[in-house]
């Protein structure tokens, strides 16, 4: 099925690469059953620790569930921001927050939350959950380069998920599963372009640092 959405439609990668921002501002616009499918299809082909390939992965669209998640996001994310909020900010820091703000008061309208997971297995709690989540990152970065790719906008966001337990009963988890990453997705309501980094002279050095 993931397969019927064509490729002419794809971006060349390394477009899709420097041109991924966070889009955080989504419309209401459903996306094609076909295109969340291609999404979790292309987070599917990424690498995982052993090649366990336990990562599993939730699209949620049904509107009362993705309240439980909205109310989630703002019991936990409300808090976490406050402080920053309230604070003097630079234009930058302006603009991301306000689209966070947002996020959080319109994460239910958005089309669909994609939860990724991770099957321990086994009952797992601690640090133990941290180090096997490694496996589930490698396939989050593949959905957010292919929903560039196919010009819809998505942002991870760990903030609804900091209560394991009530994520579980919101989504019917088994008790083995940890609820690692949220990824909301819509069409954009910004505009794609080159994000702002680091030059790559000051992040990285050869053999050993130095200054």
């Amino acid at each position: 099925m993931a397969e019927s959405v064509s490729n002419e439609s794809v971006l060349d990668l390394e477009d899709a690469m420097y041109t991924c921002r966070a889009m955080r501002r989504l419309d209401t616009k459903p996306v094609p059953e076909a295109m969340l499918l291609k999404l979790i299809d292309a987070a599917n082909q990424a690498p995982s620790g052993s090649n366990a390939q336990l990562t599993r992965w939730i699209v949620v669209r049904d509107p009362a569930q993705k309240q439980k998640l909205a109310d989630l996001n703002r019991k936990h994310g409300e808090p976490h921001i406050r402080a920053d909020v309230a604070a003097p900010q630079t234009p930058k820091l302006k603009r991301m927050l306000d689209a966070v703000v947002w996020q959080m008061e319109h994460l239910q309208e958005v089309p669909a939350l994609i939860v990724a997971c991770y099957d321990y297995e086994a009952v797992t709690e601690g640090l133990e959950v941290y180090r096997k989540a490694g496996s589930v990152w490698p396939g989050v970065q593949n959905l957010l380069l292919m929903a560039r790719a196919l010009g819809l906008g998505a942002a991870p966001t760990t903030l609804a998920l900091r209560d394991q337990t009530a994520v579980r009963a919101a989504l019917n988890l088994p008790e083995t599963f940890a609820a690692l990453c949220l990824i909301p997705v819509g069409y954009p309501l910004g505009k794609f372009g080159p994000v702002t980094r680091r030059p790559v002279s000051e992040i990285m050095r050869f053999d050993a640092w130095s200054e």
